[in-house]
């Protein structure tokens, strides 16, 4: 298992329920709010946290309040824990600078996404993430997921991209790529894949789900016999997160939960009647609307 941990949540930035907001008014992040969440999934089984990722709602941060969210997170981490920072950008200079930045705040590693909407080819990736790599003497995870960046890395591409020193795992959200890769660790990147995964001998997951049900994912990853029970009694569930543009769908769950307000920057969006009945059902299933976690 590597030294980040087997599970590691991909953990939610709450923003404040603040009055009088509209339109293209931003709301705060919620400090407290992010602290009592990140001592909640860690009471939940997992082994640390990626902050500031897509869950994380990165894209919608300043630069300041994307490295006080990694700052917090780091600061109020519990002993034996990891903080892996997201600090991907389609601009090389910027992602290097977020790398050097979250690097000098004491992170664990960090979560590099390809970068999206520029579209690099091939040689552009390997340059990038020569560059990426120089800013930093943390481990990097690779962040495959074509879906939202629109380029897929080929496992032949991350086996030449394990070359660079630093770069020791990905995080593989394309489905079809789901494979060993010589000289990397392997986490599974949704939630629906995490057996697959497994079963293809990835070490982990990098999991929204387990903000609610951390310890059956746990599970999984520790009791290979459990995996398959565990996977199809959390299949709805992981549907449900699935109901609509991630994190909506988490939020409007922990917003059931209690743990946070449900409210975004846009142009992401709470879920609307149907996606948060969806989500209801789901948690009602494992009597989570209630208890809001299950031991």
């Amino acid at each position: 298992m590597s030294d980040l941990g087997a599970l590691l949540t991909a953990i939610v930035t709450p923003f404040a329920d603040t009055p009088g907001l509209s339109g293209r008014d931003q709301a705060p992040v919620d400090e407290a709010a992010f602290v009592r969440l990140h001592k909640h999934v860690i009471e939940l089984g997992s082994d640390g946290v990626v902050a500031c990722g897509t869950t994380g709602e990165a894209s919608t941060l300043s630069d300041v309040e994307h490295l006080r969210v990694i700052e917090l997170a780091v600061q109020e981490k519990p002993a034996g824990t990891t903080v892996v920072a997201g600090v991907g950008s389609n601009v090389t200079a910027h992602a290097c600078e977020l790398t050097e930045k979250a690097t000098e705040l004491g992170v664990d590693a960090v979560l590099s996404v390809t970068p999206y909407y520029n579209r690099p080819n091939r040689r552009g990736i390997v340059a990038h993430y020569t560059e990426v790599a120089k800013a930093t003497d943390k481990p990097i995870i690779l962040y495959n997921i074509p879906f939202r960046t629109g380029t897929d890395m080929p496992n032949d591409l991350l086996a030449e991209l394990a070359q660079i020193d630093g770069i020791v795992a990905v995080k593989q959200s394309n489905d079809a790529n789901i494979a060993p890769i010589d000289g990397l660790d392997l986490y599974a990147g949704n939630d629906d894949t995490i057996l697959r995964t497994l079963e293809a001998g990835g070490i982990g997951a990098i999991s929204v789900a387990s903000h609610l049900v951390g310890h059956d994912i746990k599970r999984m990853l520790d009791h290979p016999e459990e995996r398959g029970e565990v996977h199809a009694r959390l299949a709805p569930l992981f549907a449900a997160l699935g109901v609509t543009t991630n994190p909506s769908p988490i939020k409007a769950a922990l917003s059931m939960q209690g743990h946070l307000s449900d409210v975004f920057r846009l142009p992401i969006v709470p879920c609307d009647d149907h996606e948060a009945q969806v989500v209801r059902g789901a948690l009602a299933a494992l009597d989570l609307l209630e208890t809001g976690a299950r031991a």
